[in-house]
């Protein structure tokens, strides 16, 4: 765990779970999505929500730290219950459902509403912190779109590299737009069209290329997305899955401590991928 902080003071106010969920859904436009897995209420503790710990991902690190913290309440991006994945309540899978019950804790996850919101979503809370204003989407189509496109002051690789690596504590892995360019040529390249998804949107490359963006930042990278990069003419900034992913889910925590009073932590499990 790398950060731990409460967003409001302790209290005796408290909201069920169903309650709770029903704020979220509607905040996030959950019901507008056609996910991997169900966005809102995955588990129910069986009690009154009084403390509430945000996290990215529901793994038993964070279930650990919810029952040390005295949470009744854990609220993720990366939930339960993924299209694909076996049914049974086994094996590590048993074992996080199981201490989830046996604690009274409710799970509520959030995937792409959390992703897509333009306030408090994962791709507007890294624009924000990268200085970068979202001006569309990245499938112009799409009415709650997942990816987007941003503006930024002209700057070079370097630059955006460095902005990067301070807001969110680790260097980004940078596929140059050119093969071979050189290091001259790169550094007379400046970036101000970017096309913003977090986490692993890595094959939405091609599109932000399309739609003109002079860069793509997400979060993963795949071995076809250097070649892609360098033949699209387009930079690319792997920025890392969970780091790009953590700014959603702490804004949704504070706006709901702001509407109900309650306590909210988030703890960050570390993870360098």
């Amino acid at each position: 765990m790398t950060e731990n902080h409460t967003t409001s003071e302790p209290s005796n106010k408290s909201i069920s779970a169903q309650a709770l969920t029903q704020f979220c859904d509607d905040y996030l436009s959950a019901s507008a999505f056609k996910d991997y897995a169900p966005n809102g209420l995955q588990v129910d503790g069986g009690r009154p929500i009084q403390s509430i710990v945000t996290g990215v991902t529901a793994c038993e690190a964070l279930i650990d730290a919810a029952i040390a913290d005295n949470a009744d309440a854990i609220m993720v991006h990366h939930g339960y219950f993924w299209k694909g994945e076996p049914a049974p309540l086994i094996g590590m899978k048993g074992r996080r459902i199981r201490k989830l019950m046996q604690h009274g804790i409710s799970m509520i996850g959030y995937h792409l509403p959390l992703d897509a919101h333009p306030v408090i979503g994962n791709n507007a809370t890294l624009a924000d912190i990268l200085d970068m204003t979202i001006t569309g989407a990245l499938y112009p189509t799409e009415s709650h779109p997942v990816g987007n496109i941003a503006t930024c002051t002209p700057q070079s690789a370097d630059s955006l590299i460095a902005k990067i690596t301070q807001a969110l504590g680790r260097a980004p892995l940078h596929i140059a737009a050119e093969y071979n360019s050189g290091k001259e040529a790169e550094n007379k390249r400046l970036i101000k069209r970017v096309g913003i998804c977090t986490g692993g949107a890595q094959d939405m490359i091609e599109q932000a290329a399309t739609m003109g963006c002079d860069a793509f930042v997400s979060g993963e990278i795949s071995e076809r997305t250097t070649h892609i990069a360098r033949e699209l003419g387009i930079d690319y900034f792997a920025c890392g899955h969970h780091a790009t992913e953590r700014g959603g889910i702490q804004a949704l925590g504070e706006r709901v401590a702001q509407k109900f009073g309650l306590p909210v932590t988030f703890i960050d499990i570390d993870n360098p991928a």
